[in-house]
């Protein structure tokens, strides 16, 4: 009778990844628990006596055996027994009822909800050489039991340590435009990594998002200053065209009214119509520009 050989889940099978022994004998996935890959042992003489001793103190005592050996997990947890110090075959169990027998038996249970985490301002150096300070957002789980608590002492406290570090690798390789510009293929490269990274721990990383890139102060300025002139050169170029198709109507017009001597006489009237209507105590006289033509030659 072996109490080390651990069963995965149903819903853990996915996780266990073994190497295919026919190609690679030698070679098996990280993902297994610790003494979760071993062939069947013994617990010895002794071990068997120990656990005939249990069974006899938990008959004795009954029925107030029952509240310390019976013990119920929530929907949302599993319990991963230890006997004798060795993983129990069948992996973690729950939810619901299980059975511990006294004084050989421990469990830890383990909460298998989506737990979310901010990333604590990081101080980045980018591709580019500018400094910034990120921040982002985690959101994981524990997708087997077993693995969260055999190969790893604290798998939370490991992936937020993780997910730091991973944030300043990530971040360091692309530029400020990349990183202001392109934030999910960012957020999608960064949950790979993790997923990958805490895979051996029984994590899934389900969600990474980039929460806020604070730029210095100074580089702040200096961008809106560049915003500022970038903007103040196109509306001069608008301007300016509108000077330039302005001017090509005006000569348009002006090859018109040199066709007809009587249209120049007309745009006086249409002048002097404006005028009468907006301020109405101007007096205009105007006069013929032939007129003016000869006595300026004289």
């Amino acid at each position: 009778m072996s109490y080390n050989q651990v069963t995965p889940e149903p819903n853990e099978r996915d996780t266990f990844k073994m190497a295919d022994r026919g190609k690679y004998p030698d070679e098996q996935s990280t993902s297994v628990p610790i003494g979760g890959g071993e062939n069947d042992a013994s617990i010895g003489c002794c071990g068997y006596v120990l656990v005939f001793i249990s069974y006899i103190l938990f008959v004795l005592t009954m029925p107030f055996s029952f509240c310390a050996c019976i013990k119920v997990v929530q929907e949302y947890e599993r319990a991963v027994i230890f006997r004798l110090g060795r993983l129990t075959a069948g992996g973690a169990k729950g939810p619901g009822i299980f059975f511990v027998l006294p004084c050989i038996e421990d469990y830890t249970k383990v909460d298998l909800r989506t737990v979310s985490f901010d990333v604590p301002p990081q101080e980045i150096l980018t591709k580019d050489s500018v400094t910034v300070s990120v921040d982002a957002v985690i959101y994981y789980r524990i997708n087997n039991a077993t693995i969260s608590v055999a190969n790893v002492e604290n798998a939370h406290h490991s992936t937020r340590l993780l997910a730091q570090t991973t944030l300043r690798n990530v971040l360091g390789t692309k530029s400020l435009a990349e990183i202001l510009s392109d934030r999910e293929s960012i957020s999608h490269s960064m949950q790979n990594n993790l997923d990958l990274a805490t895979d051996p721990w029984g994590i899934k990383v389900e969600r990474v998002e980039i929460k806020d890139v604070r730029l210095p102060i100074q580089l702040q300025r200096a961008m809106a200053a560049e915003a500022e002139a970038a903007r103040e050169a196109r509306a001069k170029v608008i301007a300016a065209e509108g000077e330039q198709n302005a001017s090509r109507a005006l000569k348009e017009a002006a090859d018109v009214i040199s066709e007809s001597p009587s249209a120049l006489q007309l745009r006086y009237l249409q002048t002097l119509n404006t005028i009468s209507a907006e301020k109405n105590s101007t007096i205009i006289f105007p006069l013929p520009i032939d007129l003016i033509g000869g006595l300026m030659k004289k």
